[in-house]
């Protein structure tokens, strides 16, 4: 009887360990490939950010002066030239957003392109003529773009207190 029991355990234990084993084969499949990020402000991650043509549903239901706090991912269309002080980023195909950093804290490398997670506080604005033309300095526009600007513009603007950059 003793040796049935034994039996019995021990072929027990052998189909624990089988099935654990091609469980954790399994599961090898289904892991997640972890994006390497440079950060730069505050340590944020990546979980809940928010798609920018989700985001860009947020901006479309605010006005002038409301702000909504916000993590989301998006493509670098543009970074400032000069010190990496803002950077615009694509959110749908037709519109961009206004990237600046909390506090002038940080700034990005002047080469940084492809995708970003940011976060920290979406809000609308009408932007100065003065502000644009600076911006278009910034970016290296010529005299006569610069010169063109003569209205301001309502844009959608972030305040960043934290940046991932893809690498």
């Amino acid at each position: 009887m003793k040796k049935i029991a034994l039996f019995l355990a021990a072929s027990l234990m052998i189909v624990s360990c089988k099935n654990e084993t091609k469980t954790t084969e399994e599961n090898v499949e289904d892991v997640k490939k972890e994006i390497a990020y440079a950060s730069f402000g505050m340590d944020i991650n990546d979980a809940d950010a928010l798609t920018s043509e989700r985001m860009m549903e947020h901006y479309k239901g605010l006005k002038a002066g409301d702000t909504v706090n916000a993590k989301m991912k998006a493509k670098i269309v543009e970074v400032c030239s000069k010190k990496g002080c803002w950077m615009t980023l694509d959110m749908d195909g037709e519109n961009q957003v206004m990237v600046k950093f909390k506090d002038y804290g940080f700034f990005m490398p002047l080469n940084a392109e492809g995708n970003v997670v940011i976060n920290g506080k979406a809000y609308v604005a009408e932007t100065s003529v003065d502000e644009l033309r600076h911006y278009a300095e910034d970016a290296g526009k010529s005299e006569e773009e610069i010169a063109a600007i003569t209205a301001p513009k309502f844009e959608y603007h972030f305040e960043a207190d934290g940046v991932l950059l893809e690498q």
